[in-house]
Parts: structure tokens; C-alpha cells; sequence
């Protein structure tokens, strides 16, 4: 199963101080099925901590998810910046998810050597 996150989520994460163990328990979380909300077309809603903070008062994430394909976290956003997604920012990450979800395991392992995708591992 690929574990991946964008390159943008990446920096995003490097932004926010979420080290590769958070992401790490949250791709074990939503694998066991515990997530905020499943947004439909493959997205999936998962609170993830800061460092030094709980999830409470942390972020959120969008996650692509199919299980024992591919998980892919695409979106980032801390609660005190915005709520929620827009109706019209779900549209987009649901296109997007669409289209990630329809790579070939061959085009994901393209896209990781291109460093488009960064693996996540522990």
C-alpha cells in the first residue's frame, strides 16, 4: 500500500511543526477506520496534532483513501484559520482525489521519483 502526501501537504507539515510520527498514527487511524468524516469520493476528513498540542486545537487534514491501495494526504488547514471547507474547495479536492485515485501504481512510482509525491515512513 502506498502512504504518500503531496509535495505541497509536505510543506505544509514542515510549516505547522507535525513531525512523521502524527502522520504516521493517523494513516494507522483512518487504515482502522477512525476518521472525522468520509467526504465521498475517496476523501476522507482526519484531525491531526501539532507538536505540543492535541488534536483538539490542531489541524485538519483531507486524505484520498482506499484501502490497501493508496493513501495520499492532499490538504492541510489549522482550526483556528478556517472552520471548514468551502463547498467549493470540496468540488476541487474531489476532482483531484478522482484523478489520483485513477493513477496506475506505475504513475505513482513515477510521481514519487519525480518528488511529486514524498513517501511517508517510519
Amino acid at each position: 500500500m502506498f502512504k504518500l502526501q503531496t509535495k505541497r501537504f509536505a510543506g505544509w507539515i514542515t510549516k505547522q511543526h507535525i513531525d512523521e510520527q502524527a502522520l504516521f498514527s493517523a494513516v494507522q487511524e483512518i487504515q482502522d477506520g477512525l476518521f472525522d468524516a468520509n467526504l465521498g469520493s475517496f476523501l476522507y476528513k482526519k484531525r491531526i496534532a501539532f507538536l505540543g498540542k492535541g488534536k483538539r486545537g490542531s489541524g485538519r487534514t483531507i486524505v484520498c483513501y482506499r484501502r490497501n491501495d493508496r493513501i495520499i494526504f492532499i490538504h492541510g488547514f489549522a482550526k483556528n484559520e478556517t472552520s471548514n471547507l468551502s463547498k467549493k474547495e470540496l468540488v476541487v479536492l474531489k476532482e483531484l482525489a478522482k484523478i489520483l485515485m485513477k493513477l496506475s501504481p506505475e504513475e505513482v512510482i513515477t510521481a514519487i521519483e519525480n518528488g511529486d509525491f514524498v513517501e511517508i515512513e517510519l
